[in-house]
């Protein structure tokens, strides 16, 4: 997959530019370029930053390198890194959106990642999951989880209106699937 592939699996979970997100397992921060073009897309008439993205990872090597790159790529958009394991609790400020690409299939136990997820998330927040489409591990991705699988754990995890907004193939595991849940609001929580 190449960047397009990446901006393609989440643009339709980011509802436009700006907001505070934050990606969580950013790795080499794919997914976080893919998500600072689509926050901080505010056009030329942007005037300071349109966006904040926290990238948190155990590696503290790869947060340097995507410092470096995202400075070049999106100046527009503050980058805050967190070296850390996103299983443990993180001092992060209430978010608008997290991203947890291709990091839930290195978690066992889901159930008390997403809650913890779910904590830092504002009302209506977002959770953009990109993940195999298989429950079928090996050595790479121990415990993935396909679609039918995370309609079930998240809104076991408390979130609502999980819905898949995006495939692209693998030559690896067959298909990525992106899909987004949102936390409730006042509003959904008293809806029948």
């Amino acid at each position: 997959m190449d960047h397009q592939d990446h901006v393609a699996l989440l643009r339709q979970g980011v509802p436009g530019p700006g907001g505070v997100w934050a990606d969580l397992g950013a790795g080499d921060g794919a997914f976080t370029l893919a998500l600072a073009e689509l926050i901080g897309s505010a056009g030329p008439q942007a005037t300071g930053p349109t966006g904040t993205v926290y990238a948190v990872d155990r590696d503290a090597d790869r947060l340097r390198r995507l410092r470096e790159n995202m400075a070049h790529r999106f100046p527009a958009v503050t980058l805050h890194t967190l070296t850390g394991d996103f299983t443990h609790p993180l001092a992060l400020p209430p978010l608008d959106g997290v991203v947890m690409a291709n990091s839930l299939h290195f978690v066992r136990d889901k159930g008390p990642v997403l809650a913890q997820v779910r904590a830092i998330l504002k009302p209506g927040g977002r959770l953009l999951v990109v993940e195999y489409n298989t429950d079928h591990g090996n050595t790479w991705v121990p415990y993935p989880v396909s679609y039918g699988v995370w309609v079930k754990l998240s809104a076991a995890a408390g979130f609502v209106h999980t819905e898949r907004i995006a495939t692209q193939p693998s030559r690896f595991l067959g298909e990525f699937f992106a899909a987004l849940s949102l936390t409730p609001t006042a509003a959904s929580e008293s809806s029948p």
